[in-house]
């Protein structure tokens, strides 16, 4: 057996002929770079393992004491970051599978290995590189605390962390405005269970999950026969959070006849069942969010302004996770673990490129989006460490349209390279064509490309 350098990785190919190992090591071995040590048995192969580390282990599916897949299985449990490639004549189904579940990085027919060895070898070398790098870095992450379920490193979402332990002890309705995903159900969590209510339940509803004709019902309850259907006395979301805090989740989609009634709320306290001329009184700290723009709302007329001003006693700006760039590798790192740990897996580490992949996709879910994407990496995995092709990321729509690509190459072929600043070029001269498109009105221009009107005007 050859000394093995310490700079170099490690293959060791175990199979039973002799003259087979002799052609691996000479197919595979590259001095100072890779050295190839073999093993006849599978029981030696243990040993070696034990002793030296070893980066990929090839093996033959039928060897003595016992064969491949026990080899595989025995020398995880000695080093979790050894790969293993298997090879037999004619690889059946169920020991690819077996194979694949126990984390084989690749099978192989032995007929083929002439031309595919190499290939795979370099892949499990470079796989066993990212497993070992992973397992030196450790992640710090951060605790949560019980009360709250929030974790972010970066700046944007530490800020809105400040902002949390200013207006949590205060009465003071607090309006979260963030894109769809972006936790604002979690941040009025937060500010309830550091307010003085914490002792009683959050009661939440999201206006735009109910009907219009319901919403009133759910909101202040109704009594026996006050509408078809209503067969006994109800007790609505406002009674339910007496004493506690109610999370009005996408307000903006509350209709303009409900609107009225929780302005009444908010000015006097009071409110009256649907069907009852009872005037009942509740103290209850109101927390709205929406992925609306409620001034655009308020100005086209859909949402109430003295609501809104009402509301809007504090804002809670949510920054969207492609402004979190620093939080996506802490966040998927817990989501990985929650995951494996709730279903009982193995551990499963995110490699350095797998987390750069994650970096530089849009995320337009956000965190929600984030999170069913570790879920389905997870689902799919057939080993401990996650690369870039193992995580099922969702093309933008510009990755998909041929011809957006082809327009938006167009414009910057006719931008004039005497001006220093391409992109305000290509801005400007796209909002002149959606101007042109809507005929000169502003704020159909604007809402075409989901701006408010003065947000236009400033960009102009």
């Amino acid at each position: 057996m050859a000394e093995h350098s310490k700079t170099a990785q490690t293959i060791l190919a175990v199979d039973s002929d002799h003259d087979f190992l002799n052609w691996v090591a000479k197919h595979l071995q590259i001095p100072g770079e890779v050295e190839v040590l073999s093993c006849d048995n599978a029981q030696k192969a243990v040993k070696v393992v034990q002793k030296t580390q070893v980066d990929v282990i090839l093996s033959n599916f039928a060897l003595q004491p016992f064969d491949g897949l026990e080899l595989l299985r025995q020398t995880k449990a000695s080093d979790k970051n050894v790969v293993s490639i298997l090879y037999t004549n004619s690889p059946s189904t169920s020991q690819i599978i077996d194979a694949t579940q126990n984390g084989a990085r690749d099978i192989l027919r032995k007929e083929s290995m002439p031309f595919e060895l190499r290939n795979s070898a370099e892949s499990a070398l470079q796989f066993s590189e990212s497993l070992r790098s992973s397992a030196e870095k450790k992640t710090d992450m951060p605790k949560l605390d019980g009360r709250v379920k929030m974790i972010g490193v970066s700046k944007p979402i530490q800020d809105v962390f400040k902002i949390i332990g200013r207006v949590a002890q205060s009465e003071a309705p607090v309006l979260i405005i963030g894109e769809s995903g972006t936790g604002k159900e979690l941040v009025a969590h937060a500010i309830h269970e550091y307010s003085p209510r914490r002792k009683n339940e959050m009661v939440a509803l999201n206006c735009g999950a109910i009907p219009d004709n319901l919403l009133e019902s759910e909101l202040f309850g109704h009594e026996k026969g006050s509408f078809t259907g209503a067969h006994a006395r109800r007790i609505g979301r406002f009674e339910q959070s007496d004493q506690s805090t109610l999370f009005l989740d996408e307000i903006g989609d509350m209709p303009h006849s409900v609107q009225v009634k929780l302005l009444r709320i908010l000015q006097e306290g009071t409110f009256s069942r649907v069907g009852s001329n009872e005037t009942l009184k509740t103290d209850v700290r109101i927390i709205a969010a929406t992925n609306k723009d409620l001034t655009a709302e308020v100005a086209e007329g859909r949402f109430r302004e003295d609501l809104y001003y009402r509301l809007n006693v504090v804002d809670i700006q949510l920054p969207p996770l492609r402004e979190r760039l620093d939080d996506i590798p802490v966040l998927a790192e817990f989501f990985l673990q929650r995951i494996t740990r709730k279903q009982g897996m193995a551990q499963i580490k995110l490699s350095e490129q797998a987390i750069e992949s994650l970096k530089l996709h849009n995320w337009p879910g956000n965190v929600r989006e984030l999170e069913n994407t570790i879920a389905r990496a997870c689902a799919l995995s057939a080993t401990d460490l996650l690369l870039p092709e193992d995580i099922p990321l969702t093309k933008s729509a510009f990755e998909n349209d041929a011809k957006i690509r082809e327009a938006l190459t167009t414009l910057l072929l006719k931008a004039p390279k005497d001006n220093g600043n391409v992109l305000k070029w290509v801005q400007d001269a796209l909002i002149d064509i959606v101007i042109k498109e809507n005929e000169g009105d502003l704020k159909e221009a604007a809402n075409s490309l989901g701006l408010t009107a003065a947000e236009l005007k400033a960009l102009r």
